[in-house]
């Protein structure tokens, strides 16, 4: 039996994930004792495990920027991270920027990157250039992966950083000769180094000392504000990849997953699936960007069994012309804003079966899952996709979620509303897959765990089931004449009409009730309507209360979108406000 100081280290170690040193005499013993079971977590171990047991599998589908069909086997894949991460190594680049579509050097660079024992700094590469400049700046990268289509968004970055070098990818078939580029030079540069170095491979690769460092610093959207970095430790994104893989199904059937990369990999790390899917030896199937033919023709021809999308491309998926129901389920796990119900219905009928999750960029994406309990299938469609569309529960690497009187927390205590989905509060997390600070910004850090508790600023009521349910942003909620309407709820209804392809409701200022909600809609193709019909039918045909009918309903052609497809209400509220149009 171990004795009180050493079973009292050992509780620590588990509380705060690493391994605390021993101390005294008996600290050779106890380190045998007491830290043999345990090894510091990273997700990049994933790659070099697959490669190990499945050598030839499929790990990389592509078609490149010049229209070649690319496939690249665990090996080849492992290889190449691992030529990138002694290239690093070599020229001592430690926090290293990645501004790129889903290309296999994004992979590559997601596994070379921390195999170095660097730090990944992705980019949106649909930001401004005064954006890509700042957060680059900001983050202090030593060196920047860029594809070649998008090299003339570093123009501002290098006006003041001339000296910090630049690996091109050109994203071709080939890895050597006219067609590669620098990116494929650097990957055979630094298996050359290895080579010249002893041949050590993986091993000869720095070890994670404590599973608590950086990984990598993705960034919020920006939309109000400067962008915040955000920290990923490896013990988060591994075990946020493990939860993925579980709560997404990436293992559920019988052969390998084919993951399709709808979701920006530069979002959140690709919401930790790049760990995931190689977790289970599946095949990331990679897209340069968001093409709807070529999406239903791979999940038409290629078996796709998964992919992550916003609801807002999954409507335009459902609405596609080549739209046709499935031979087999498709998995697709849906975030980045309140999916419908409706939308689910469309969906399940393509035989495309949606994993309803929620998270933050500081959450590592996902962290709740609204999970399909099996006396559902016996209600009638309405309610059962009504429940599915709720945020539901914790992730199983995480902790229970939980809602909370926002002004209390301010105060440093965490009061949880009533448990009657009636009561609105603020979603707060705790646990493992919270992300561990705002990089350089104590100050966002304080506001963001005020209270013992990360804030998500997402408003929601609490289900007597223990599901969550989101109401609105903070900000966008809109309080009419002394009642609280969710613009959620709201779009949720008015896309209920069978011409409405998409809606965005923002509040408007009122002289009588102080605010009211004022919707923007799109159209289906080939449908027609105006907006006074969509009134008409709200306040005489839906199940919309009338306090919540919109006087004013404007269809346009489009709605402004973020990367992530999140409809960005600032855009609505400043088309309200001056009627100007992007």
């Amino acid at each position: 039996m171990s004795n009180p100081p050493s079973r009292l280290r050992n509780i620590l170690g588990h509380l705060i994930g690493g391994n605390p040193q021993p101390q005294g005499p008996s600290a050779a013993q106890d380190e045998y004792t007491h830290t043999h079971h345990i090894h510091q977590l990273s997700p990049t171990f994933f790659l070099e495990r697959a490669a190990a047991i499945e050598p030839d599998a499929e790990a990389i589908y592509h078609v490149t920027a010049n229209g070649r069909i690319l496939r690249r086997s665990y090996i080849e894949f492992a290889d190449r991270a691992r030529g990138l991460a002694y290239y690093l190594i070599k020229h001592g680049y430690k926090r290293v920027g990645v501004l790129a579509p889903n290309t296999p050097a994004f992979l590559e660079s997601i596994y070379g990157i921390v195999a170095g024992g660097g730090v990944i700094v992705p980019v949106n590469y649909r930001l401004k250039q005064e954006d890509i400049a700042y957060i680059f700046d900001f983050a202090e990268v030593d060196a920047i992966v860029v594809d070649a289509e998008y090299v003339h968004l570093l123009d501002l970055y290098k006006k003041d950083h001339a000296r910090t070098p630049v690996i091109i990818d050109n994203d071709t078939d080939a890895t050597e000769g006219e067609l590669s580029g620098p990116f494929d030079d650097a990957v055979l540069e630094g298996l050359n180094y290895d080579i010249q170095n002893g041949a050590k491979g993986w091993a000869g690769l720095p070890q994670v000392v404590n599973e608590d460092d950086m990984l990598a610093i993705p960034f919020t959207s920006g939309t109000t504000s400067k962008p915040k970095g955000v920290v990923y430790t490896h013990r988060g994104a591994y075990l946020a990849a493990l939860a993925n893989v579980i709560e997404s199904g990436l293992n559920y059937h019988k052969g390998r997953c084919k993951y399709l990369w709808t979701l920006p990999m530069f979002h959140a790390i690709g919401w930790t699936f790049p760990w995931s899917v190689v977790a289970v030896r599946g095949t990331n199937v990679c897209l340069r960007k968001i093409d709807y033919p070529l999406i239903w023709r791979l999940l038409k021809q290629e078996g796709i069994t998964h992919f992550n999308a916003a609801p807002t491309v999954n409507t335009l998926l459902c609405a596609s012309p080549e739209a046709a129901a499935l031979p087999d389920p498709v998995r697709v796990t849906v975030a980045a804003s309140p999916p419908t119900a409706h939308l689910f219905e469309q969906m399940t009928k393509l035989n495309l079966h949606p994993v309803h999750v929620y998270g933050l960029t500081e959450t590592y994406g996902p962290i709740t899952k609204g999970y399909h309990l099996p006396h559902w299938d016996g209600l009638p469609d309405h309610e059962k996709f009504a429940l599915m569309a709720r945020q539901g529960h914790g992730f199983i690497t995480s902790l229970p979620v939980r809602v909370c009187k926002p002004e209390l927390a301010e105060q440093g205590r965490l009061v949880d509303v009533a448990r009657d989905g009636k009561e609105i509060g603020e979603i707060m997390f705790l646990g493992n897959i919270c992300a561990k600070e705002y990089y350089k910004d104590p100050e966002a850090t304080r506001k963001l765990f005020a209270g013992g508790a990360m804030h998500s600023g997402d408003l929601a009521v609490w289900h007597a089931d223990g599901s969550i349910q989101i109401q609105d942003r903070a900000k966008d909620i809109i309080i009419s004449g002394g009642e609280n309407i969710s613009s959620v709820a709201l779009e949720s209804m008015l896309v209920e009409h069978p011409d409405v392809l998409e809606a965005g409701v923002v509040a408007v200022a009122d002289s009588h009730w102080g605010e009211r909600p004022k919707a923007y809609i799109t159209v289906k193709e080939g449908k027609q309507m105006d907006g006074q019909s969509l009134i008409d039918w709200a306040k005489h045909q839906s199940s919309i209360s009338k306090f919540m009918v919109p006087r004013e309903v404007e269809v346009v052609k489009e709605l402004p979108k973020t990367s992530t497809g999140k409809i960005k209400k600032n855009v609505l509220r400043e088309w309200a406000k001056t009627g100007a149009r992007e």
